[in-house]
């Protein structure tokens, strides 16, 4: 199949250019500067030039494809909710360039954006009570709403923990594995909110670009897919191995006090985000087979600075 990708270069991005390559897919991908053209050829991949604003330019590489898996995401925090409205004209462009030919249509989202505080699941829609969900939901709506226009779309919905080999400084699709690790690094302390009891799911980005594979491949029009190899990690663990792996205190901090540690990340440590990727693996046969999460972070790579 003939592939487009956008975010080729990001952290799961690349490894799924890796992935579709290896198992006989011909790849062309997004390229907005020189710097990810080089990189695109040297993986093997044709290049495709042009950005998320240029919509033409998405039309166009959709046109020419047999099938589009859409990663690509702004890593500028400062500017999410734009961001947001970025990712939706650019769906909207790709989908429409793909209306009524039964292509597959694969967009990358986010378990977070589910209900907190209880197992989220591929049945579940959204939640806009939750700044996530209200904000970046509706590019998941969007793109499930090109089902009935002739789009075999689907959406893979990633936790908030993706790691793995190159798992070094934020990106959009890093999740926020080496984030946690800069605060710590920079604080002189790990630290939780309240009871740190609150759970984060988590996958292994090969595990994560396999399963982008088998939903280009098999999922059908109108899926939600997991890309969840363990549902739920407790903060305070994550923290506690932070702490051993750096050699600095684990402390509890108050939500006032998360303020000042986390600065801007500070609401997202006390979230409560467990999911399942149960009916994923029904589904799909995809089946988690890579190194967890405390498994990564006991390699000494990990912790470099």
């Amino acid at each position: 199949m003939r592939v487009f990708v956008t975010g080729v270069t990001g952290f799961i991005g690349s490894a799924i250019v890796r992935e579709l390559i290896d198992a006989g897919h011909q790849v062309f991908g997004l390229a907005r500067s020189d710097a990810a053209a080089k990189s695109l050829a040297a993986a093997g991949a044709k290049i495709h030039r042009g950005d998320l604003e240029d919509l033409d330019s998405l039309r166009r590489g959709a046109a020419d494809s047999e099938g589009v898996i859409h990663t690509a995401f702004s890593p500028d925090w400062s500017t999410f909710e734009a961001n947001c409205k970025t990712e939706r004209r650019a769906i909207e462009a790709i989908g429409s360039a793909l209306a009524g030919s039964d292509r597959p249509f694969v967009v990358a989202s986010a378990t977070p954006m589910l209900k907190w505080g209880r197992l989220g699941t591929e049945e579940d829609a959204t939640d806009s009570n939750n700044f996530l969900g209200a904000l970046r939901g509706p590019g998941e709506e969007m793109a499930l709403s090109m089902a009935p226009r002739g789009v075999r779309v689907s959406v893979v919905r990633l936790p908030p923990l993706v790691h793995g080999d190159g798992d070094h400084g934020f990106t959009a699709d890093h999740g926020f594995t080496p984030l946690l690790i800069s605060f710590g690094r920079e604080k002189g302390l790990s630290a939780y909110i309240g009871d740190g009891l609150n759970r984060w799911p988590a996958v292994h980005r090969l595990d994560a670009a396999h399963l982008f594979r088998l939903a280009l491949e098999k999922a059908p029009a109108g899926a939600r897919v997991h890309g969840v190899a363990e549902e739920g990690i407790a903060f305070r663990d994550i923290a506690d191995v932070i702490g051993r792996r750096l050699n600095i205190p684990v402390v509890t901090k108050s939500p006032e006090e998360a303020a000042n540690h986390f600065g801007w990340f500070a609401t997202f440590p006390e979230v409560d985000c467990p999911a399942s990727s149960k009916l994923t693996q029904e589904r799909l046969g995809w089946r988690p087979v890579q190194p967890s999460l405390f498994t990564d972070f006991e390699r000494e790579s990990y912790f470099k600075t």
